[in-house]
């Protein structure tokens, strides 16, 4: 059984470790190929260069040659390739793709794997072309289906990759990642995408990748098979891919082509090298091309090599600050066709999905870059929960102002304290409530004062609905100087925070603010004499304390903000231990990675209080690692 868990996270993209008999990998990971006929860089030089953990090689060459055969047999894979780290092994899916036979019975393929001592072992799936019919690419699906059901059945204490098939239609993708997760399957890489990272038909890789990760169980690792240019490695990431392999590095160099985080430079066209790999900083353009040409080749797929575990390093950081959907803005910068993946991701269905593992929270500001920034799942749950949790008051009429600086209220102070309705900011995000002004993202976001046109348009539907959906009227209040604007600010976050009645519960009693001597921010709520919540600095949104949660979970039936474990954990959890996966029995629905929640027993006694790692999927799916971080352990 697979061991993989997620540490951190952002976008889809998970940060994680997928553990095998040959050690721990952290995840998103870059598999260099290893031909085992033609070893242009050793796989124990990527492990001592560039920290490789784990790399990929092709069973079926191995299992074809004589020599090879014999060696791997006898030794096993690892020491034919003279590595000591994890290794997966191909089948031979990709061979017969592109000399469209191959001689080996799918499970022999697999118990060949097994034998050699292959820690992921991969199944002989069935490469559906993206010119392949429905019918005819159903049919495929369907076999490769069948071939895994039978192949689980041998693999032994080998890890098994599982294949999704189903060429360029999502309804199939889908379909045949649901079969696969209710087998025994330990990987889920994502196949017969090759062409279209060859023709940059990003859009359909991007609806392919979404659909295969919409049938999947989320507690295993997914695989993007060849996605070589590191280009698209974000990307991939962003949608919830933890592996990718890559050939590309040698082939390319054997061209004479270069790869740059940007794209593909020919050396023959160039007068400099625009890179500070030891490669690039130990040789000119003229330098590198008068070597002779086995050395010129093998010092270019080391450059390659090097961007390339680069670009999954970068990607790596971007996850634990926050900042992945940046990284892929960015790269759709560099190509074109990339702004068709992000177009694809515009779509309400997608950004609904992306939005169930967004977390509510990140380390860096949401940083603009472009036409795309305002369709990213964080701000498609801002508008979704402002059109479904606020609560406008009575008076039923706002003042709709420009956007200025932030935060918001120190600018139009004097409007939201005397007037007796909403002062609403015309914000690019959509309508910004003043009471809302500090939360995440609102205060926790960069734009430029001259956004792009689309944007615009795109927030002024956003106004609209909002204005709409509570019958309010936009012009001028009466004035009003009895406005609590403390209360009626902590009151705002917590309903969109926790949902709608949140605060008629925590705020019911006699009410304390405590503020930060130095900035005057509100700091610590206390009602009837008990701390109920924290406000925090960085991100303008509530912890919950021991009090509130008592008071949410007297009020708020099952599941509404609880996370339900099994009763043999119940007294770890009541001592602020940490909620593993395997013990969560249910979740609420609603629940996103790093929101408050209650922790209770499976008799609906709360235990603790904690925040989420994972959404409701995930922690009934998953077997290792940690669903909640517990802050406080309720005592009996």
């Amino acid at each position: 059984m697979v061991r993989f868990e997620i540490k951190d996270r952002d976008a889809a993209g998970r940060l994680g470790v997928l553990k095998t008999e040959h050690g721990s990998i952290t995840t998103p990971a870059l598999l260099p190929v290893i031909n085992p006929n033609k070893m242009l860089i050793e796989a124990e030089e990527m492990k001592k260069r560039f920290g490789a953990e784990i790399v990929i090689t092709n069973s079926y060459i191995i299992y074809k040659k004589n020599s090879l055969r014999e060696k791997a047999l006898a030794d096993g894979v690892h020491s034919l390739l003279g590595f000591d780290g994890t290794i997966m092994t191909d089948s031979g899916t990709f061979q017969s793709y592109v000399y469209n036979d191959i001689d080996v019975d799918p499970l022999e393929i697999v118990d060949f794997q097994r034998e050699i001592g292959s820690d992921i072992g991969t199944i002989l799936d069935v490469f559906t072309t993206p010119d392949t019919g429905y019918q005819q690419a159903e049919k495929q699906m369907m076999l490769t289906v069948e071939r895994a059901k039978k192949s689980v059945t041998r693999k032994g204490d080998m890890l098994l990759a599982c294949t999704v098939q189903g060429g360029i239609f999502p309804e199939l993708r889908t379909k045949c990642a649901q079969q696969l997760s209710r087998i025994d399957a330990d990987v889920y890489p994502i196949g017969g995408v090759v062409p279209l990272m060859e023709n940059q038909v990003y859009d359909i890789l991007t609806n392919s990748i979404v659909a295969a990760k919409k049938g999947l169980n989320p507690s295993k690792p997914v695989h993007l098979f060849g996605a070589g240019h590191p280009l698209v490695f974000p990307l991939a990431v962003a949608l919830g891919c933890d592996l990718v392999d890559s050939a590309a590095y040698a082939k390319y160099a054997a061209d004479g082509r270069m790869i740059f985080p940007w794209g593909t430079e020919k050396l023959d066209e160039l007068s400099e090298l625009p890179c500070s790999c030891p490669v690039c900083s130990g040789f000119t353009a003229k330098e590198l091309r008068g070597l002779d040409e086995m050395e010129r080749i093998k010092n270019i797929a080391l450059h390659n090599l090097y961007v390339s575990f680069a670009e999954m390093q970068r990607i790596r950081d971007a996850i634990r600050k926050g900042k992945l959907w940046e990284l892929v803005e960015q790269k759709a910068g560099y190509n074109p066709a990339l702004f068709d993946a992000l177009r694809v991701l515009e779509n309400e269905d997608n950004k609904e999905w992306l939005e169930r593992f967004e977390p509510v929270s990140k380390p860096s500001a949401l940083v603009y870059t472009g036409v795309h920034t305002v369709h990213r799942p964080l701000i498609y749950r801002y508008q979704k929960r402002l059109l479904e949790r606020y609560r406008p008051r009575e008076s039923k009429r706002v003042v709709v102002v420009p956007e200025v600086s932030k935060p918001y209220s120190r600018f139009y102070k004097k409007d939201f304290e005397m007037l007796d309705c909403d002062v609403v900011v015309d914000s690019v995000i959509g309508p910004v409530p003043l009471m809302l002004d500090e939360m995440y993202p609102v205060a926790q976001s960069v734009f430029p004062r001259d956004i792009d046109e689309e944007s615009r348009e795109f927030a002024k539907k956003v106004m609209d609905s909002f204005l709409e959906k509570y019958g309010l009227e936009t012009g001028g209040g009466e004035k009003n100087a009895d406005r609590d604007v403390d209360l009626e600010r902590i009151a705002s976050v917590v309903d969109m925070q926790f949902g709608g009645g949140a605060a008629d519960v925590l705020l019911d009693g006699k009410i304390v603010v405590k503020k930060s001597k130095k900035t005057g921010k509100i700091r610590n709520v206390f009602v009837d004499g008990k701390h109920i919540l924290s406000l925090r600095a960085h991100d303008g949104l509530f912890t919950l304390k021991t009090s509130g949660a008592k008071r949410l979970h007297r009020s708020f039936s099952s599941p509404r903000l609880r996370v339900v474990i099994t009763d043999e954990c119940k007294p770890f959890i009541m001592e602020g231990k940490s909620v593993f996966a395997r013990f969560v029995v249910d979740c609420d629905p609603d629940l996103r990675p790093f929101d408050e929640c209650l922790i209770v027993s499976e008799d609906d006694d709360l235990l603790g209080v904690g925040r989420t790692l994972l959404n409701r999927e995930e922690m009934l799916s998953f077997d290792y690692g940690v669903a909640v971080k517990t802050r406080e352990g309720v005592k009996e």
